[in-house]
């Protein structure tokens, strides 16, 4: 099971400001194991999507290219206290992890 996801929303009038840390390893398929001087097969997070209750606010396509443990900022209007946030990732291995704050 993958590393639970960190989720920080600060809530500036009707703009939450959503900060989202995914850890995940990231491979690019491109980096060798200096043990055995194989290639690290590809692993990535490839989709993310954010809802604002329940309704999609980010649905973004990713690819090998972005770091070990992204880390990831996006800000929502129309926020109010009470309200839930979710962010749902899904890695080119079929993996997947999500979390759904409320925000206060």
């Amino acid at each position: 099971m993958a590393d639970p996801i960190k989720m920080r929303i600060v809530l500036d009038g009707e703009v939450a400001v959503v900060k989202v840390l995914m850890p995940h390893p990231m491979e690019t398929g491109l980096r060798k194991d200096p043990l055995t001087d194989d290639f690290v097969p590809m692993h990535f997070i490839q989709h993310v999507v954010a809802t604002h209750n329940g309704k999609t606010v980010l649905d973004a396509q990713w690819s090998r290219s972005v770091s070990k443990n992204p880390f990831l900022e996006f800000r929502v209007r129309g926020v109010k206290a009470g309200d839930k946030i979710g962010i749902a990732w899904e890695d080119n291995h079929g993996e997947t992890n999500s979390l759904e704050s409320v925000v206060k």
